[in-house]
């Protein structure tokens, strides 16, 4: 699947994407008919309450739950239809992953967590300068329990787009730190989407995280809701929770 070429507009297709969790007697319904794009080059908010669909939604679109029924595309592939190989070879190849937890190695220096990645990736960046895009270019040899939680989370998204991804995925990348941290973190994401282009979709319970999108989608109860453009929307440091 590592020749998979995106859409030079959409990047993300899905179409009629249920979800249903078999709790034994309880059958959950996590998602129930979601039709979505992702857009090139877009930054994206999917936002919505705990248990809406949004973590579901985002596992499904990064190839690491599978739908029901429905399908979807990332560029020319249908990735609903992909064997397990071609799975790991999506998410190793085409995309990167930011999740709310830091999920760095204790006994790696930040350069080294990141050089995991690049060590594996057909077009990696350089480890350093992956790190220095997240401005945590002083840090290169310190430990995760050297690092603030915004340092690491820094870290970690260094490490999600070191690979050269062409979409980051964002869960809650906010949701354990503090707001002036999360505003920091958030300019990372944005200067990322700026400068390299990368489609990313993030998702979040924060309202006001939403204002820094190109387009927000509204989940709730696993439907989409609303949708909504920015027609002027506000850059990370300008947000305030």
């Amino acid at each position: 699947m590592s020749n998979i070429i995106a859409s030079e507009s959409v990047v993300f297709q899905a179409k009629g994407v249920t979800k249903v969790y078999d709790m034994g007697e309880v059958k959950v319904e996590a998602l129930r008919g979601v039709d979505m794009e992702l857009d090139s080059g877009e930054l994206l908010v999917l936002l919505g309450p705990s248990g809406s669909g949004k973590s579901t939604l985002l596992n499904i679109l990064g190839g690491l739950d599978t739908v029901t029924s429905g399908y979807v595309t990332y560029g020319n592939q249908d990735i609903t239809c992909a064997t397990d190989k071609e799975l790991t070879d999506y998410r190793r190849f085409h995309v990167g992953f930011v999740f709310q937890f830091y999920n760095l190695i204790p006994s790696l220096t930040a350069l080294e967590n990141v050089s995991i990645v690049t060590e594996i990736a057909p077009n990696p960046m350089r480890p350093e300068e992956a790190l220095k895009l997240v401005n945590m270019g002083e840090r290169f040899n310190h430990f995760p329990a050297q690092l603030s939680g915004g340092e690491q989370q820094r870290v970690a998204i260094a490490r999600a787009v070191a690979k050269n991804p062409s979409v980051l995925l964002c869960d809650e990348p906010t949701g354990a730190l503090d707001s002036a941290t999360g505003i920091i973190v958030l300019e990372v994401l944005e200067r990322i989407n700026r400068e390299l282009g990368t489609a990313t979709a993030l998702i979040t319970h924060n309202v006001d995280i939403a204002d820094m999108a190109d387009r927000v989608i509204f989940l709730n109860d696993g439907l989409i809701s609303n949708e909504r453009r920015n027609e002027h929307k506000k850059f990370a440091r300008e947000l305030h929770w």
